[in-house]
């Protein structure tokens, strides 16, 4: 697996190319095939491998002894059982979620993808009590440090899946059951040959989709100008999505337009003329996203964060 390409702290989600680099088993001739795979001919034969860019960099998973224990412990109820299908972090097809079952009882359903720590999950679950809270990452590290957070002040409505993104709102999440879906700092992949890797791809969107409730909202934030613009740009052209703040800070207040004059994302300032976002459409922060250190040490560097709302139209 390759490694983290931008920032080395654990906050963000990132992608892994949709080809042979990730193979994830070698299939029969008969085998069906299920979403979000594709067979593909390699040298040592058919692999099933995924099809679209998977929502992380695999990682170390050493963890202390007590947070094995706690892990332990909560495999079952906080931690998700997941069946797996061809690695280990694949969902399959058989894992949709229960929802009343799952957090024992019926409420808006938010899903935080690529946690990190889960400072996002925390911050939002403790300020809405009254919501259900699911937690997607395949980092273990991460996800048990916010269980231990859980676990010792008792927050009761917050699960946790070890797992790819994409996989999880194809197989455990039911159509049309989330109210909100988080994708903060996910991994830009700066280099334009690696742009296919990012998450933020009409497939995905056509994913989350799915999931959304009419009028749901998608919430995502990034550190990184050129992604920004095209998450924007995405969302725009997605015919299930309005922007719930267009126009907004366009101009010479946009922060596209400050990262472009001064060459934030490749050290090449642009001219006023050439640097100018006229389309705008930023949205506030959202109240209860925390600034984690790796948000800290992007501002301290000079970089502009970038906030965008969608809701699901239809």
């Amino acid at each position: 697996m390759p490694a983290h390409n931008h920032h080395d702290a654990p906050e963000h989600s990132s992608t892994q190319p949709p080809s042979g680099d990730d193979p994830t088993g070698q299939p029969s001739a008969t085998q069906p095939v299920p979403a979000g795979y594709q067979k593909v001919e390699t040298r040592d034969g058919v692999k099933i491998v995924r099809d679209a860019p998977v929502s992380f960099v695999r990682r170390e998973l050493a963890m202390s002894a007590n947070r094995q224990r706690l892990w332990q412990d909560h495999t079952g109820t906080t931690i998700l059982p997941v069946s797996r299908l061809f690695g280990q972090t694949s969902v399959a097809p058989q894992s949709q979620l229960n929802i009343t079952e799952t957090w024992g009882h019926d409420a808006p359903l938010i899903i935080d993808i690529g946690v990190g720590h889960g400072e996002s999950t925390f911050a939002g679950a403790t300020a809405h009590p009254d919501k259900n809270f699911l937690a997607v990452e395949v980092y273990r590290p991460g996800l048990a440090k916010l269980l231990d957070r859980v676990d010792s002040e008792n927050v009761t409505n917050i699960r946790m899946v070890e797992a790819n993104a994409p996989e999880v709102l194809d197989h455990m999440v039911p159509e049309h059951a989330a109210a909100e879906v988080w994708v903060f700092f996910s991994d830009p992949w700066p280099k334009t040959r690696y742009h296919k890797r990012r998450l933020i791809q009409p497939k995905f969107l056509d994913r989350v989709a799915r999931v959304l409730q009419i009028g749901g909202l998608i919430r995502l934030a990034t550190d990184w100008s050129h992604y920004a613009m095209q998450m924007r740009d995405t969302l725009d052209a997605h015919p299930a999505f309005k922007n719930l703040h267009p126009s907004r800070l366009a101009g010479k207040t946009s922060p596209l337009t400050l990262a472009r004059l001064h060459g934030t994302d490749d050290g090449t300032p642009l001219s006023e003329a050439e640097a100018l976002d006229a389309i705008g459409g930023w949205a506030p922060r959202f109240e209860t996203r925390p600034v984690t250190s790796f948000e800290a040490k992007a501002q301290r560097a000079g970089r502009y964060i970038f906030d965008l709302t969608y809701q699901r139209t239809d």
